[in-house]
């Protein structure tokens, strides 16, 4: 089952790669991302992610994130949230 992160992030370089890497590295295979706009210095990420197997938590996965450099604000939802926004780049793993 997925479960969705949404993710605040600074516009600096390596911000995305770094978060999505952890994201792979951590154990978790990414099923939908939705970057967009939020500001200037400000973007908004929404990832869908599911565990490869039983023994990952995505609580710790979000502590993770959290630890990175650019990350501004994340906050997890509880089930897999279907939103639409303007001017949204979709993207899909």
């Amino acid at each position: 089952m997925s479960q969705s992160i949404h993710i605040e992030i600074d516009r600096l370089e390596g911000t995305l790669l770094r978060v999505l890497g952890l994201i792979e590295r951590r154990g978790f295979h990414i099923d939908e991302i939705d970057l967009y706009d939020l500001g200037p210095d400000t973007r908004g990420l929404s990832v869908s992610v599911r565990p490869r197997d039983a023994g990952r938590n995505i609580d710790i996965l979000g502590l993770q994130i959290d630890r990175l450099y650019g990350i501004k604000r994340l906050e997890q939802a509880p089930e897999r949230a279907q939103t639409v926004r303007p001017n949204a780049e979709k993207l899909s793993a």
